[in-house]
């Protein structure tokens, strides 16, 4: 049986945790996000960990042209994260720039999450976001924050080196990115 990428970029996310690989990434940058994007995707795509320089959309909404995604993502380097709000503003702003051709969610996760753990101490619980809930406040982020910043709120605790959460956290990531 052939082993998909997903599957196996899964493994490679468990790995980035288990192998302690995680704790050398520069947390709340682009280049800490691109260390997340290479460790996960590495071998499994050519671009894993590149900025991409092709304009891209999902669903009809164009994410930030390429032109202008380095001084897109020098502004969210920028932007502070010591609360909540500002760390779930500066996930909607990666989310909006997305700067990779494929794997931006799940790499955006696991940013946000060590996000989270370096200035508040918290992590969020993903098997408490329901996928369709998710998907839909990330989709209305860009003019409307509050859903996302509700669900993550609700979903946060503080076992952040609890193996479980994480693994946990991992699975949904890539459960949200399934098609229904």
């Amino acid at each position: 049986m052939k082993t998909s990428i997903d599957e196996k970029s899964k493994q490679k996310a468990y790995q980035l945790f288990e192998s302690g690989f995680v704790d050398n990434i520069e947390v709340g940058t682009a280049k800490g996000l691109q260390q997340i994007h290479s460790y996960i995707f590495g071998g499994l795509y050519d671009f894993a960990g590149q900025i991409r320089t092709l304009n891209i959309a999902k669903g009809g909404f164009p994410f930030a042209p390429a032109l202008y995604l380095d001084g897109a993502l020098a502004h969210i380097e920028k932007m502070p994260e010591s609360t909540l709000e500002e760390i779930v503003e500066k996930y909607v702003e990666m989310n909006v720039a997305h700067p990779f051709v494929e794997g931006n969610g799940r790499s955006t996760r696991i940013w946000l999450d060590l996000i989270l753990k370096k200035n508040l101490k918290k992590c969020v619980d993903w098997s408490l976001i329901d996928k369709q809930e998710y998907l839909s406040a990330m989709r209305e982020s860009v003019s409307e924050p509050d859903k996302i910043f509700e669900l993550i709120k609700n979903a946060l605790t503080d076992n952040i080196y609890d193996r479980e959460i994480i693994i946990k956290g991992i699975d949904y990531s890539y459960y949200y990115e399934t098609e229904q």
